[in-house]
């Protein structure tokens, strides 16, 4: 099971104790006096200065028995809410631990930041609940912590909503009011999709700045490390109706990066609308994300529908300074997954706002096959065009925002569906190919059924053959109907089309990677 997946499972089946548990002291912090305010400065100096050592990953510590806990034994461990760091202080914010174990052996050290001074909270067995485990002998006192939580009231002063998870290597998730946790974020992504060994990042050390009484944001800073590149990040989490967080990073390289990604966003898809092959299941989509949106620099938004391929996808999108980029679930309607227990339609989308200048890269799209949906198959992230290599620096700014609807791109119509089969009517030809793209806006709707809309179709490789473009009269959208005869010579297939009304755009750019095998 990859990573990613573990973190999901463990959101979702590690429930808050729900009976009062013995007293047991709270989290205190350590006193580290410092001579000036901790800021992101300090967190920048520690990377640079990590960078210039050798890498020595900070897994040690654990006792063997830990190392070994299965999923089962270790989601078993519950942090005791009634020891949430800052719980009786009447603040807005709230912060649960994680405790080490299972494939979570890395250790973190957590600290808090107060009227600037950053002080190290100590680890403690009594801050947990370690349920049906019994513990063979003592913990010891440096053990650290995996991973942090934070809660906010979202819905009422005195409930605490949990709203982020920062858990395991680099990885975190966030929601807003009403979503179900789904896609992932991380710091960076390193190698990935290489035909070698991907490199995992992991945040070794927390800062979190203790709010004030009426904040309604909190800064979290982290220190990444890994074999090939360190880095200092600050986390501004704006929670509400959508989560957004404001990410600064600056990167310090050890050594050459043959793949560098710059906001990854780690996500499943399973089968949905566009899936041309029979899944044994009972509910129509499974898929945490259903397609990847890029705002282009010249103003172009780029829709291109997830697959669940039969191999290795990479798709690569090249740009100079993108307005942005996300994964995306497009799709709320419960009826198109039937499932009570997952709620789909409720996962949010992630979308990577670029602040200041990127320059020339490309948005990376990597889609692994999968055979269930326990797997996170989906990766995105953006390369910058420039060399990497010991010594040097790089800096990226961004906002990410978790969403349920999108609000980023203009009013032009967007991709709602995209249905593939077999070409034909009468007889079906499975050889070739049939795509069916809906898109639909307020200002499509309102174009007459007569309007001069046609369609702007192109193919990498093979041949286009019945394109045709009419409305839909039952919802106000317009539908693009084509039919593939692929080259059997030639594979995969880009594909490329929007609907237009003669040089004026209507509609989003669909763009699709098909595969014969």
């Amino acid at each position: 099971m990859r990573l990613g997946s573990y973190l999901l499972l463990l959101l979702f089946v590690v429930p808050a104790l729900a009976q009062e548990q013995a007293a047991a002291p709270e989290p205190q912090p350590e006193k580290q006096p410092s001579a000036k305010p901790f800021d992101f400065a300090a967190v920048e100096q520690s990377a640079r200065e990590l960078a210039s050592k050798p890498y020595a990953r900070d897994d040690g510590g654990m006792p063997e028995f830990l190392n070994n806990y299965d999923y089962d034994q270790y989601r078993d461990i519950r942090f005791k809410p009634e020891k949430a760091l800052w719980k009786d202080e009447g603040l807005p914010f709230q912060v649960q631990l994680f405790h080490r174990g299972f494939m979570f052996k890395d250790r973190v050290v957590i600290n808090v930041i107060d009227q600037g001074q950053a002080s190290k909270i100590a680890y403690t067995p009594e801050l947990f609940d370690f349920g049906k485990n019994k513990l063979p002998g003592p913990l010891p006192p440096d053990l650290g912590f995996a991973g942090l939580r934070f809660h906010y009231p979202l819905r009422k002063d005195d409930i605490f909503d949990e709203i982020a998870v920062f858990l395991g290597a680099s990885y975190f998730r966030a929601v807003g009011l009403g979503q179900a946790y789904g896609i992932s974020a991380r710091a960076l992504a390193v190698d990935t999709g290489l035909p070698k060994a991907e490199e995992f990042p992991i945040f070794r050390e927390f800062w979190i700045e203790k709010p004030a009484k009426n904040a309604v944001a909190l800064t979290v800073y982290a220190l990444l490390d890994s074999p090939s590149v360190t880095g200092a990040y600050r986390f501004v989490m704006h929670p509400g109706l959508d989560l957004t967080i404001d990410v600064n990073s600056h990167v310090f390289f050890r050594q050459t990066v043959e793949r560098f990604g710059v906001a990854p966003l780690t996500s499943m898809f399973f089968h949905g609308e566009n899936t041309d092959r029979f899944m044994d299941d009972f509910r129509p989509e499974v898929h945490d994300s259903d397609g990847l949106i890029i705002g282009r620099h010249n103003g172009e938004w780029i829709w291109r529908p997830l697959n669940n391929p039969r191999q290795l996808g990479i798709s690569v999108f090249q740009d100079t300074s993108p307005a942005g980029f996300g994964i995306m679930q497009r799709d709320r309607t419960f009826d198109h997954y039937q499932d009570l227990e997952a709620r789909y339609h409720l996962r949010p989308s992630a979308w990577i706002e670029a602040l200041g200048e990127w320059g020339a890269g490309a948005v990376y799209l990597i889609e692994i096959p999968s055979d269930a949906e326990k797997y996170d198959n989906i990766v995105a992230f953006w390369v910058p065009d420039r060399p990497t290599g010991e010594g040097k620096d790089w800096t990226f700014d961004y906002r990410l925002h978790f969403i349920l609807n999108e609000f980023m791109a203009d009013n032009g119509g967007k991709v709602t569906s995209s249905r593939i089969g077999a070409s034909g009517t009468d007889v079906l030809h499975s050889e070739n190919r049939k795509f069916v793209v809906d898109f639909a806006s307020e200002s499509l709707e309102l174009l007459s059924d007569k309007a001069p809309v046609e369609a702007d179709v192109n193919v990498s490789s093979g041949q286009i053959m019945n394109s045709v473009v009419h409305k839909n009269s039952e919802n106000g959208t317009w539908r693009l109907s084509f039919e593939l005869v692929p080259d059997k010579d030639r594979n995969p297939v880009e594909l490329r089309a929007f609907l237009k009304v003669g040089d004026e755009v209507l509609t989003e750019t669909w763009v699709y990677q098909w595969s014969q095998h």
